[in-house]
């Protein structure tokens, strides 16, 4: 059997160290994989278990900039509705445990949960009331002068000029989420102590998005909270790749509807039957019954001009007693027109 140190061995062993009569040996971290054979390019980061991070870099990113355009469709949402400048900004997006989310919350706040059909579980909505007695006081006729804060929970009548709010809040973002999943948002409860709502786990990995509201001289936060076991099944497509693609197939999507949109817009056409020049003194001396000649044959075909240019080229006629224009061909290089 081995050897076992006493307390005097410990401690005359750690004096010895302290002292440098022992040299310590430096111990290379070992690693172990089945797939990889060199770890000379490895990188070793610290992980904290606390705060596991399920969500990759790129999948971040493309939350962000989905949620970016959330914050810019949102703000002119506010704006039509209040009557006045409202910037919708996004601050950060991050993840972080549930417990951690609710401790950074004020008391009372704005704390309004939220969920999609086709998504298992609830996510949460938060208003600073930095913003919403503003905004209140806006939709009552304020000039937010002097304007002051309570701290207090809200109001009926307040909750549900609050409600107004939400629900632009909800259709921009079921818009902002349509290139990844037809999702259709809607609000439940809500409640002014957030410490009193758990939809998660407390250690459960959530992603939060902080957006900054500014109107005139007023400025609050709303924070959009999504646990990470609600959108886990759209994490796939939430990648960089599949963004950029869902941005392309939204491209395409509001391509097809621009164009309908333009099969009913109105043109300007013109037949040019021929051209030519003409001296200012030739133009006042012009009468009625005087022919104007050109180096254009009468048997060459007239030209179709749209918007300005020339685009076809065709024989001029009647038909049922009107006169009218046969297209031939489309104008090419080197046509005379």
């Amino acid at each position: 059997m081995a050897d076992v140190l006493d307390q005097s061995d410990l401690d005359l062993l750690l004096s010895a160290v302290a002292a440098g009569d022992v040299e310590q040996q430096s111990v290379t971290p070992m690693i172990f994989s089945r797939h990889r054979e060199s770890f000379e390019d490895v990188e070793i980061r610290d992980y904290d278990f606390a705060r596991p991070e399920r969500i990759s870099k790129d999948q971040m990113r493309a939350v962000q900039t989905l949620h970016e355009t959330f914050a810019r469709n949102f703000g002119a949402s506010l704006s039509g509705f209040l009557r006045t400048i409202v910037e919708v900004r996004l601050v950060s997006a991050d993840q972080m445990t549930y417990a951690e989310f609710i401790a950074s919350l004020p008391n009372p706040t704005s704390f309004n949960l939220l969920r999609a059909k086709t998504l298992d579980g609830q996510m949460c909505l938060e208003l600073s009331p930095l913003i919403i007695y503003p905004i209140i006081d806006r939709l009552l006729g304020g000039t937010n002068h002097e304007l002051f804060i309570p701290q207090r929970p809200m109001t009926t009548i307040e909750t549900r000029l609050v409600r107004a709010i939400l629900d632009r809040a909800v259709t921009v973002l079921s818009e902002a989420w349509s290139g990844i999943e037809a999702l259709e948002f809607e609000f439940g409860d809500m409640e002014s102590n957030p410490q009193l709502v758990q939809i998660v786990a407390p250690n459960e990995v959530v992603i939060v998005v902080g957006f900054e509201i500014r109107m005139a001289n007023r400025a609050g936060t709303m924070s959009l909270c999504m646990p990470f076991n609600v959108i886990e099944p759209l994490m796939d497509r939430i990648g960089s790749q599949s963004w950029f693609a869902a941005s392309r197939r939204g491209d395409s999507h509001w391509s097809a509807i621009l164009g309908d949109r333009l099969q009913d817009a109105g043109l300007d056409v013109n037949a040019v039957l021929a051209r030519t020049t003409m001296s200012v003194d030739e133009l006042r001396g012009l009468q009625v019954g005087d022919l104007i000649m050109t180096d254009k044959p009468a048997a060459e075909p007239v030209s179709l001009w749209i918007e300005g240019l020339p685009k076809f080229l065709g024989h001029i006629g009647k038909i049922r007693g009107n006169r009218a224009l046969r297209i031939d061909r489309v104008v090419r290089v080197h046509d005379r027109y």
